[in-house]
């Protein structure tokens, strides 16, 4: 992710609804003015590359989902979660990586009908997030 302000959306997002890990590559930061209380209540690790977080998720037990516009992708409102799922949101323009999406399990695309065709990354992953969500909704806080 390229843009810290869609990352600190997502981390927001992510307090919303329960999500308490996030996992960012890069030179990932929050602004905790949008994070907001996500930044206290959401695990923020950072590293350097996706695919060994991917390979050690999986290790963990996590089916790895990918957000993505992608050949076999399964639409979102028809994809069935499973409780330990991570989510995989790609660079705001160039998506994942060849070598992140062979890691996938699974790739989910939210269905478009108007242009353009693509959703602004933060915006995306809540979508997703508020769908994981609805199938598994977090205990009342």
């Amino acid at each position: 992710m390229r843009s810290h302000v869609n990352l600190s959306h997502i981390v927001r997002t992510c307090g919303c609804f329960g999500i308490r890990r996030v996992i960012a590559c890069g030179a990932a930061r929050l602004h905790e003015r949008i994070a907001r209380d996500g930044a206290e209540s959401v695990a923020f690790e950072v590293h350097r590359s996706l695919p060994p977080v991917l390979d050690r998720l999986r290790a963990e037990g996590y089916q790895i989902v990918g957000l993505e516009q992608a050949t076999g992708s399964e639409r979102l409102f028809t994809f069935p979660f499973v409780a330990r799922t991570a989510l995989v949101i790609g660079n705001e323009r160039t998506g994942l990586e060849p070598d992140e999406l062979a890691r996938l399990d699974r790739v989910a695309e939210i269905p478009l009908a108007g242009m353009p065709h693509s959703l602004n990354a933060a915006t995306s992953a809540a979508i997703a997030i508020y769908e994981y969500a609805r199938q598994f909704p977090p205990p009342p806080a």
